[in-house]
């Protein structure tokens, strides 16, 4: 997420109330949050503060409770006539307005204009409160548009202080076990990033309330309560990740980048100077385990994953793709920090080139916007963006600064092939040291890791129809009867990888071998 001070924008508030502008908009989710602020704002500047909405009219904020002297407050015409009335300095908070600013109201629009000219004059502000942006044009002069920011981590630490010390002072404080040391605290403020106070304060909640203990393993409630989050967004998918580097074998190059980038995301390495990772990008053989590493950097650095359809973002309404795009990036910016995962990328690109004559150009906007993000993106969401067919892929999306680093995936060399065989055979709840790993590696040259253990598959359902202890013939007979994607696709292989060398690096550490037929022929007993 883009990291905002919070004090920096309430300041900010204040000095537009000072400098007396009249409609001041600000979009957040957190009404609550935000009118508390307010209220010890006016009482610093000896300000009246009035509350409106449709359920309740034009109330003023009091430690007594009040009622509307009126209900036809509740109609926001009447509720502006009064405040034009008021005499006294006052701070106006309009809540959840912008239903009432669409295009065929033109009433309401045309008396908060009236309103926002004769306030200039005076000391009374409007403010208006909603998670919604909806600004007229008759009023885009009038009106200040700022973007209330989430908690931050202090904001977040506080909120766990609280909710720690209120455990602690309860009658049946000893029930509950609280073990947050140092660096799982700081891992836990992280996950939370991205929720709003109310919702962090329900899930810490939940999860005392569920076990009684509040530890390290319950980042992973954290998670769950941003699942809710992408549901509702409806842009993206969100994974439930079960993969780690353990079940990827092979690309010990690429592992090692990502291990060595876990670190950037400590409080230490921002300390040091050092820039949240922006993302990479994977091109290689279909197959070959791309997919599979997303999901794994997700596990190791303990981030959700989210799925980024691009296909979900094409609308029938003219600008509703480019939108979507945007709100898409922006819900991913709002649970930060993230892993965010296009699978197939230059699929959903293809047609960027020559969508002008195709689409009218949609395509290309929406590819553009995702670009324009990507460059210039300053929060915690780190891409992985994946692609077969480099033919597909627009010069501009490999342009330096898009992504911290691109990563060619080949097919898997003779001892990556024996790491993914006891990978996968240890999946399938077999012991890979009853089984020859270099003789299948060897009778598999050119298989991709989707090919292998595909070809396990076979065996076990060969093994299961006979009867027989399944075993490494066969797995061998399954490899015998597979034509390998290199095989079928040759020519295309030999063409990315030439494109890849001098232009990718390597996802695996480069490994000399012999042909087959020039290894030399030895005979044990």
């Amino acid at each position: 997420m883009t990291t905002v001070n919070t004090e920096k924008v309430l300041q900010e508030i204040e000095v537009l109330i000072r400098a007396r502008y009249p409609i001041i908009y600000i979009v957040s989710w957190e009404e609550t949050r935000v009118v508390n602020w307010l209220v010890k704002l006016a009482a610093k500047r000896d300000k009246r503060l009035f509350e409106w909405s449709f359920s309740s009219g034009l109330v003023e904020n009091t430690n007594q409770r009040q009622r509307p002297k009126s209900n036809n407050t509740k109609d926001p015409v009447n509720a502006f006539e009064e405040v034009m009335g008021h005499v006294e300095p006052a701070i106006y908070i309009f809540k959840d307005l912008h239903p009432f600013l669409t295009k065929n109201n033109f009433a309401v629009i045309r008396k908060l204009k009236d309103t926002a000219i004769h306030i200039k004059e005076t000391y009374k502000t409007l403010i208006l409160v909603s998670p919604v942006l909806e600004v007229p044009p008759e009023l885009e002069k009038e009106t200040t548009v700022i973007d209330f920011p989430l908690p931050d981590e202090a904001d977040i630490g506080r909120l766990l202080d609280q909710i720690v010390h209120d455990v602690q002072m309860s009658p049946n404080s000893e029930k509950v076990v609280i073990d947050i040391p140092p660096a799982a605290r700081e891992q836990l403020l992280k996950a939370a990033l991205g929720l709003t106070l109310g919702e962090a304060e329900n899930v810490l909640a939940k999860t005392l309330v569920s076990d009684g203990r509040l530890t390290e393993s319950d980042i992973t409630s954290v998670f769950a309560e941003k699942k809710q989050i992408i549901r509702k967004s409806g842009l993206l998918d969100y994974y439930d990740v079960d993969v780690n580097f353990d079940g990827v074998g092979g690309l010990e190059s690429l592992k090692d980048w990502l291990r060595t980038r876990a670190l950037a995301f400590t409080d230490r390495a921002r300390d040091y100077g050092l820039p949240p990772p922006k993302g990479v990008l994977l091109l290689g053989v279909q197959g070959c385990g791309k997919s599979m590493c997303a999901k794994a950097v997700s596990g190791l650095w303990k981030m959700p994953l989210l799925r980024l359809d691009v296909g979900r973002m094409f609308g029938s309404l003219v600008g509703s793709s480019e939108d979507n795009m945007r709100r898409a990036l922006s819900t991913a910016e709002s649970i930060a920090p993230v892993v965010l995962w296009l699978d197939e990328i230059d699929k959903a690109m293809a047609g960027s080139r020559s969508s002008g004559s195709s689409d009218s150009g949609v395509t290309a906007r929406v590819f553009g916007t995702f670009l324009t993000w990507l460059s210039e993106k300053t929060s915690t969401v780190f891409v992985v963006a994946t692609a077969n067919d480099i033919s597909n892929l627009p010069p501009e999306l490999m342009r330096k600064g898009r992504f911290d680093e691109i990563f060619f995936v080949d097919l898997p060399s003779d001892s990556e092939r024996q790491q993914i065989f006891a990978v996968r055979l240890k999946e399938r709840a077999r012991n890979a040291d009853e089984f020859d790993l270099p003789r299948l590696a060897e009778a598999s040259a050119g298989f991709s890791g989707a090919e292998i253990d595909e070809a396990i598959v076979s065996g076990l359902y060969d093994s299961f129809a006979t009867g027989e202890t399944f075993s490494t013939e066969h797995i061998e007979k399954a490899v015998r009867e597979t034509v390998p994607l290199s095989k079928t696709m040759e020519a295309d292989l030999e063409r990315l990888r030439s494109w890849a060398d001098g232009r990718a690096r390597p996802a695996s550490p480069r490994e000399e071998s012999l042909p087959s037929e020039q290894r030399r022929k030895i005979e044990i007993n």
